[in-house]
């Protein structure tokens, strides 16, 4: 075999056909659909993703790719997933110490007190969108107040899927116009958007969806008005709380610190470590957690032997151990998405799908159905946002339609659904911090479910769709701007 291969991406004559990409690309939606409904497995992801490579991989040598060509896209997809799943590993060390230093008893306690049920819905949504919005991070809110939510919706009776689906909502609206996310600044950066008009544009669609799926969590909570809850399932909460945790102010201090860290926009992973580890000295210092026990925590997962079964079941989580269901998700998922990317099989799709894009109704359109369909089969909502956005950006530079349009449209339609995503990075996040099967959630998730509709609405009867000299407000693609392409991080 020769030991110089041409790369993959310059080689024009690697290609596979059309029908071979939908080939690839409907044996993966068969063995989703084959996995849920016909063999009802809902955990069995893995094998499932692993069967949807060695297909596609065929595909890829019979397109005339070579094996060492498809273990580079493999390769790839796993480089993008390295640190996302680093993060993730600390975020099980992180929620198991935050557990052992009383401060996710302690939010669930004060919270189960504070929190009237009727309102619990709509608290959460809330919360998660100003943490968010603060931090720049859905993933940080999730393993901080996204747990806590968990806790306390499980004392007042509240269904953890609907719980979950409020908190990701919350949480990815906040992400999605916080100027210091990294998701909203590549959109601005990789559609030559000023950032600012990208946040601007945004407003339009994922207000009216942030108020609608307020008002919804408002009239379903309606139905937790504490009269039906069990009173003593949440006074058995809070008294095998204070009778094994020490609960308190000084209990919060992790949280507070690490939400600081990510608004000064420290390095993720640092984060995660300095959080966990304020967490462990509280435990050692204030709970009387040994050191050996904590360091058993940090790796297995904290288990609470309260005797009280709701508490025990409530805390007995965490640990990088038991993360590595989701982490292994995260390396095959993204591990197909870069085979799927390198081996130019999305590109073929999104080509045929291109030649929709004649007017601003079918460019809308197309290009929100590109990214949901991208981020679906990639993994990634990166590689969601940045392939059908650079493929599109010379479609809405043609119908003059401002930058800020096309930024809006890569995260209406890349960013939001990625929780909904099982086996892409979104999914696979929130199901391991939030232990809630995203098939369980999606449907409570409704900001990720208004937001793409309404921007196809949008391009359906041009609303919000600006042209360039319709607003002297906004930058445009004769005055680009690129500064907001971020350099590093992939992940939260």
């Amino acid at each position: 075999m020769s030991t110089t291969t041409s790369t993959i991406t310059n080689d024009e004559n690697k290609r596979p056909s059309f029908w071979g990409a939908i080939i690839g690309i409907g044996f993966l939606c068969f063995m989703m659909f084959a996995q849920i409904f016909l063999l009802g497995e809902d955990w069995v992801t893995h094998i499932s993703l692993i069967f949807a490579i060695v297909v596609c991989a065929i595909i890829a040598l019979y397109s005339g790719f070579s094996w060492q060509d498809v273990q580079k896209g493999i390769l790839y997809g796993c480089e993008i997933a390295m640190l996302p799943m680093l993060i993730l590993m600390m975020v099980g060390v992180l929620v198991a110490s935050w557990i052992a230093s009383g401060t996710i008893p302690s939010l669930i306690y004060y919270g189960l007190q504070l929190i009237n049920p009727s309102y619990f819905l709509v608290t959460a949504v809330i919360v998660c969108a100003v943490a968010s919005l603060v931090t720049g991070s859905s993933w940080t809110t999730a393993a901080t107040f996204g747990v806590a939510f968990i806790g306390i919706g499980s004392g007042l009776d509240i269904s953890p899927a609907m719980t979950a689906g409020a908190v990701i909502s919350g949480a990815i609206f906040g992400d999605k116009i916080s100027p210091v996310s990294d998701s909203t600044n590549l959109a601005a950066g990789v559609a030559e958007a000023n950032l600012f008009d990208h946040i601007r544009s945004m407003f339009y669609t994922t207000g009216p969806a942030l108020i609608i799926t307020i008002i919804l969590f408002f009239f379903i909570g309606m139905q937790f008005d504490g009269e039906g809850a069990d009173i003593s399932r949440t006074a058995e909460l809070l008294s095998g709380i204070s009778d094994n945790f020490s609960v308190g102010l000084l209990a919060f201090l992790p949280p507070l610190v690490v939400v600081v860290l990510a608004y000064r926009r420290i390095n993720a992973l640092a984060v995660m470590v300095i959080g966990s580890l304020l967490g462990a000295g509280l435990a050692v210092a204030t709970q009387g957690v040994g050191l050996g026990s904590m360091m058993n925590y940090m790796n297995y997962g904290y288990v609470s032997e309260t005797g009280v079964e709701a508490v025990d079941s409530l805390l007995s989580r965490g640990g990088l151990q038991g993360m590595m269901w989701t982490i292994s998700l995260g390396f095959i998922g993204l591990s197909l998405g870069g085979l799927l990317e390198k081996t130019r099989m999305l590109e073929v799709l999104l080509e045929k799908m291109g030649k929709l894009v004649s007017n601003s109704r079918g460019l809308i359109v197309t290009h929100v159905f590109s990214s949901l369909a991208t981020n679906l089969f990639s993994a990634s909502q990166y590689i969601a946002i940045i392939i059908p956005g650079r493929m599109f950006v010379p479609a809405y530079r043609k119908l003059n339609i401002l930058p800020s349009v096309c930024s809006r449209t890569c995260e209406d339609s890349a960013t939001v659904t990625s929780p909904l995503v099982p086996w892409g990075l979104g999914g696979a996040y929130y199901m391991g911090v939030l232990d809630v099967s995203a098939w369980d959630y999606m449907g409570w998730t409704f900001l990720a479910i208004i937001t793409p509709v309404i921007a196809i609405v949008y391009g359906l009867f041009n609303i919000c769709i600006w042209r360039e000299g319709e607003r002297n407000d906004v930058n445009t693609y004769n005055q680009p701007n690129t500064e907001n392409l971020p350099q590093a991080e992939l992940a939260k």
